[in-house]
């Protein structure tokens, strides 16, 4: 018989994500994002969470929920400017932020799924980012010392998933979620599609199945904008 990984509900998926812990969540923006699974653990109400994601999306939704409830103690992303209560928390001094050059970032949770402690990148050299770092010159330029990242949770979302946790994401929604499904202790994954094993193409999986510990059917979706810009009428 195939291995199930499915499980029966998000609050069940989130069940022992404890306070303190650190947790991955997939997304760029608010595309792509374990929306169900951030609600289940809002619901959870757990503390001082630690959380690495690209951004913290936008007030009032997805990850901005969390921030919303008090359950996050400190955040490492790329960007915070869409969520207005990130940036007032971060100038009062009243969570810790860690801003990464989006590139670093990705790549250090590569690094930390390849098990790769640390790497050189050119990112930052010469700024604010270097503060702390190790240095050293390659070819005349010099890089910085980036540690990668790794946690005790990754909450992903992916389009489509079977029940053995093979994985299929659909554009933007690729960029964090497939890095954070290796990088963790325990990969809960959460899908738009929940198929039988053998029903998505071998050559079509995005993320195998070894590294997902969970899946659960999402079932609900807002789908946001995160920026609506439109052209003015004539």
């Amino acid at each position: 018989m195939p291995i199930n990984k499915v499980v029966a509900s998000c609050e069940q998926a989130v069940a022992d994500i404890p306070g303190g812990a650190t947790v991955m969540l997939g997304g760029f923006g608010i595309c792509g994002i374990p929306e169900n699974l951030i609600a289940a653990l809002v619901g959870r109400g757990v503390r001082d969470l630690h959380i690495i994601s690209n951004n913290m999306g936008i007030d009032g939704f997805g990850l901005g929920l969390l921030l919303e409830a008090g359950m996050i103690d400190s955040f490492v992303g790329s960007y915070v400017g869409e969520n207005k209560l990130l940036e007032s928390l971060m100038i009062a001094g009243k969570i810790n932020v860690t801003l990464v050059p989006q590139g670093t970032l990705a790549e250090q949770i590569r690094a930390g799924g390849a098990g790769i402690p640390a790497f050189y990148s050119p990112a930052g050299a010469g700024t604010a980012v270097a503060d702390g770092k190790e240095t050293r010159i390659f070819g005349g330029r010099e890089y910085l010392l980036e540690r990668a990242l790794t946690a005790d949770f990754a909450l992903i979302k992916a389009w489509k998933g079977d029940r053995m946790g093979n994985l299929v994401y659909r554009k933007t929604a690729r960029n964090f979620n497939p890095m954070m499904a290796t990088a963790a202790r325990i990969t809960i994954a959460e899908v738009e599609q929940l198929v039988e094993p053998g029903a998505i193409e071998p050559d079509h999986v995005i993320t195998p199945g070894i590294y997902v510990n969970r899946v659960v059917h999402g079932q609900t979706y807002e789908k946001k904008i995160e920026r609506r810009t439109v052209r003015e009428r004539a």
